[in-house]
């Protein structure tokens, strides 16, 4: 037979389930603080994928560094100053040649004419100026027997003057005829003078209109000058001693004046051309050190030129060679320059990381001193070089970090190394 259950048995029962929930929920809670507590498992990375490098301290040489090419120092475009065709190219590309070597040869038959017209003005204008001066030396010829005739009759009334006065001293002669002597003698004078006067007038004539008869000779001289100098140059020469580059005309094709007819350069005196990214050519003044690699041999050159203006990103320096260039070195030929910047002393450096710009923070992987893990370290960059960039703050010297590129593990804070 059943018998009732008293009121304390079913509080221990009430009991004892409150117990029970409450110490489901304290496990189930410390069972997420402790899962939450676990690090996820860290990315595993090869020490032969990545490249690591050490933070170093002393002194940091930044350099900046582009390709380029040779190219010589004097550079001559051959150009035509006058219209012609194309008759012949005596000289190949690659020849070397002298000032005068003839490179092209031209021909201009309304050219050839003009110089034949300028030769027939020219011995025109001489035989007309050789004219003038024989008419205008007779001119003078007749104004000086003027003269002279003049100067006679007036010696001859002097004489006849004195003679009359010796008379009339004497009584011999009434005194009209004296003062005739007198009147006579005086109206010579006069006219000598004037004589004298149209004597100079002429021949300062005769100089004008001869310097305006040679100013017609020296101008059809000129221009038959000119003309033969057109001529002439319908032989092109190269200009300079040299060697010949380029000749982009062919036989038959007709030429303007002012059109590029060769390409003449000195060999013997190059420097090299570079190309500088803009982003480094701030730095850049004239007369710092360079070293150029001919991938024959590295020498030393100076800056001797930076370009105002920016092509495609990069800015053209010029380096003049200051070292011997080692055999091979041509025009055009392809060489990498490196220039000095300046010298950092005693600042921590390492390699240039695979992204990052100079005077910027970045973040970097830094292993743990026993090198099986890498965590992600904010890293102040300073100024940089060619191959390293000084560290301002976030390592320290002897730390190792990945300079690899990490864009695949943006989303890791932390990484094994193996």
């Amino acid at each position: 037979m059943d018998r009732p259950r008293d009121e304390s048995y079913k509080r221990k029962k009430r009991l004892r389930q409150i117990l029970t929930i409450v110490g489901g929920v304290i496990l189930v809670t410390v069972l997420g603080v402790a899962v939450s507590r676990i690090e996820p498992a860290a990315a595993e990375v090869s020490r032969g994928e990545v490249w690591i490098e050490k933070v170093q301290r002393g002194d940091m040489l930044r350099r900046v560094r582009g390709p380029g090419t040779l190219v010589p120092e004097e550079i001559r475009f051959v150009t035509t100053s006058t219209e012609g065709r194309v008759e012949g190219v005596p000289v190949d590309p690659g020849t070397a040649v002298r000032a005068d070597t003839v490179i092209l040869e031209l021909s201009n038959p309304e050219l050839e004419q003009s110089l034949l017209d300028a030769e027939l003005d020219l011995s025109a204008a001489r035989a007309e100026y050789r004219n003038r001066e024989v008419q205008l030396e007779n001119e003078l010829l007749t104004q000086e027997a003027e003269l002279a005739r003049v100067q006679a009759e007036l010696e001859g009334a002097r004489l006849q003057a004195e003679a009359d006065q010796a008379l009339f001293d004497e009584g011999l002669i009434p005194d009209i005829n004296l003062k005739r002597s007198k009147i006579q003698h005086e109206q010579l004078e006069n006219r000598y003078r004037i004589e004298l006067q149209r004597f100079e007038k002429t021949k300062e004539s005769i100089q004008a209109q001869l310097e305006t008869q040679q100013a017609q000779l020296e101008q059809a001289r000129a221009l038959y000058d000119l003309r033969r100098k057109q001529v002439t140059l319908l032989s092109v020469p190269a200009g300079i001693d040299g060697v010949l580059q380029e000749v982009p005309v062919e036989p038959g094709q007709r030429v303007r004046p002012g059109d590029i007819l060769a390409r003449v350069a000195d060999p013997t005196t190059l420097e090299a051309e570079l190309r500088i990214p803009e982003t480094q050519a701030k730095d850049l003044v004239v007369g710092q050190k360079a070293e150029i690699d001919t991938r024959n041999g590295v020498v030393e050159g100076r800056l001797k030129r930076i370009d105002p203006a920016v092509r495609g990103g990069s800015v053209l320096v010029d380096v003049e060679i200051t070292g011997e260039l080692p055999r091979g070195a041509r025009p055009d030929l392809s060489v990498d320059g490196t220039i000095e910047i300046e010298r950092l002393e005693d600042v921590l450096f390492v390699g240039r990381p695979a992204y990052g710009q100079p005077e910027s923070t970045i973040q970097l992987f830094k292993l743990t001193p026993e090198g099986d893990m890498a965590y992600r370290t904010a890293v102040e960059l300073g100024k940089s070089s060619v191959n390293t960039i000084e560290i301002l703050s976030g390592l320290q010297e002897g730390d190792q970090v990945i300079l690899s590129d990490i864009s695949r593990w943006d989303e890791e804070n932390r990484l094994r190394i193996r």
